[in-house]
């Protein structure tokens, strides 16, 4: 049943990009277009010098298209937790919790921007060319980890979107959210900022290692699902 509702959310948002469609696609070239400066980026990077610390062009293409295909489609379907604050700000938030439905759906639901699948065009196209240059990527255990990796991205990204919607009950403004490394205990962070209610600010500072520890128990688990289930299938 909220699957359902939830198909009629994406139904809902795509008709409307559709009502102007020459809009709809030029705003999806553009994104496109602007993804495709980055990979140029990496393009005349090793064209200069070839590998950078052992890593090659293929590599380093691999890890960009598998991490930006997961932001790009994590933007794409949780793009709501990113403009939460407004949210709360306007009162739409609370016109949710009176709806006899499930509220991180309606969350959801309440905001896709189908425009940002123009960046997840570029990473599978770039990915799938990866494939066709790396032959022995497409290994039955090589491509399941790929697989993995995706999925994981999106995941990650999804819930960075989460947490700051989280926080975001307890502050009037959006969050900064920063990668720092503490150059003393050289240990990296990953650092919050945003306004309080009453009018000081708030910094939270989270070490990446506790989440790399749970991501590793994560893909622990998956790896023995995905076992499992090949020994079963």
């Amino acid at each position: 049943m909220e699957m359902s509702l939830y198909l009629k959310y994406l139904s809902m948002h795509l008709k409307a990009s559709l009502e102007y469609k020459k809009a709809f696609i030029l705003s999806l070239i553009s994104k496109m277009a602007t993804s495709l400066f980055s990979v140029v980026s990496i393009i005349f990077l090793f064209d200069k010098f070839g590998n950078i610390d052992g890593y090659t062009f293929e590599n380093v293409l691999i890890c960009f298209s598998v991490s930006y295909l997961g932001f790009s489609t994590a933007e794409c379907f949780f793009r709501a937790f990113d403009h939460f604050d407004r949210m709360i700000g306007n009162g739409e938030f609370d016109r949710m919790l009176v709806r006899p439905k499930n509220l991180v759906l309606q969350v959801l639901g309440s905001e896709i921007e189908f425009n940002r699948i123009g960046r997840t065009i570029v990473a599978l196209i770039i990915f799938i060319t990866v494939l066709v240059r790396q032959p022995e990527l497409l290994k039955l255990d090589r491509l399941f980890t790929l697989i993995l990796m995706m999925v994981g991205t999106i995941i990650i990204y999804a819930a960075l979107f989460i947490l700051k919607a989280g926080i975001t009950f307890f502050t009037t403004q959006s969050l900064e959210i920063m990668n720092i490394r503490d150059v003393e205990t050289r240990i990296n962070y990953i650092f919050l900022s945003g306004q309080l209610d009453n009018g000081y600010s708030a910094y939270i500072r989270l070490p990446i290692a506790s989440i790399q520890e749970s991501v590793r128990i994560s893909n622990r688990f998956l790896y023995l699902i995905a076992t499992i289930v090949i020994v079963v299938g």
